[in-house]
């Protein structure tokens, strides 16, 4: 049935279904995952990389998280050149505001500005859907530490912990029962790698398929860390996540 209508952005089924919408969220299911979590005094995010093949030159620079403003950072699961678009026009967004109103932008508003020009995509001919999913971390004066989740449809929602990308229905169930309300930091962490390495597909976690960033009040000041990858493989030893003998080899 699908096939009629499947073909455009722009056509409803008559189940009241946008294909081309769900085509996109299939994408995005294949990709690497990515989690979020927000604790009481920051929030962690957590991006497992696929490393295709053992020939390739692994990225020196971060491939799931990025830094949009000084108070905002985001995980991606998804076409990466899709992603890169996107985090280009949030970080002009987020400049532009500040340039006009000399504080930062609220993490909100520049969740559903940016939304706002996913949404588009689904709507006129010719266009396709962004294939990518975003995890949004940031800090504002309104509403303190925030977490949000968009699709490529444009809708996008507030989550205390959120998980997208492969395998993220059985991250969510996960999340759902280990997280606490009251969860520091630290416990975010440990949940997070926790769920990653039982949901990813590799056999063992190493600090060369993860990527851990934070964000967090350090002195009053927002702060966006991203952890090196030093510091990640002496957190899964400490966690209990892999074995130090394999990690000094």
């Amino acid at each position: 049935m699908s096939r009629r209508y499947d073909s455009r952005t722009t056509i409803f089924s008559p189940e009241g279904r946008l294909y081309q919408v769900e085509y996109a969220m299939e994408a995005i299911g294949n990709a690497g995952s990515a989690i979020g979590i927000l604790s009481k005094d920051g929030v962690v995010l957590v991006g497992e990389k696929k490393v295709t093949s053992k020939l390739l030159q692994t990225s020196t620079s971060t491939e799931k998280m990025y830094k949009i403003d000084d108070h905002v950072a985001c995980a991606v699961a998804g076409i990466m050149s899709d992603a890169n678009i996107l985090i280009n026009t949030a970080r002009v967004q987020a400049q532009r505001y500040t340039f006009a109103y000399q504080e930062p932008m609220p993490v909100e508003q520049l969740v559903q500005s940016l939304c706002d020009t996913k949404q588009g995509y689904t709507q006129f001919g010719g266009l396709r859907p962004f294939g990518v999913s975003f995890l949004f971390a940031g800090w504002d004066k309104n509403f303190g530490f925030q977490l949000y989740m968009s699709d490529p449809s444009g809708n996008y929602a507030g989550w205390k912990a959120a998980a997208v990308g492969a395998n993220n229905q059985a991250a969510q169930s996960m999340l759902k029962q280990d997280y606490k309300d009251d969860i520091s930091r630290e416990e975010a962490v440990q949940l997070a790698l926790k769920v990653l390495s039982k949901t990813m597909d590799s056999t063992s976690l190493t600090s060369d398929k993860l990527e851990l960033a934070e964000v967090f009040l350090s002195s009053g000041k927002v702060k966006y860390q991203a952890c090196s990858p030093g510091d990640l493989s002496k957190l899964l030893v400490k966690f209990g996540l892999t074995q130090p003998a394999a990690d000094a080899s």
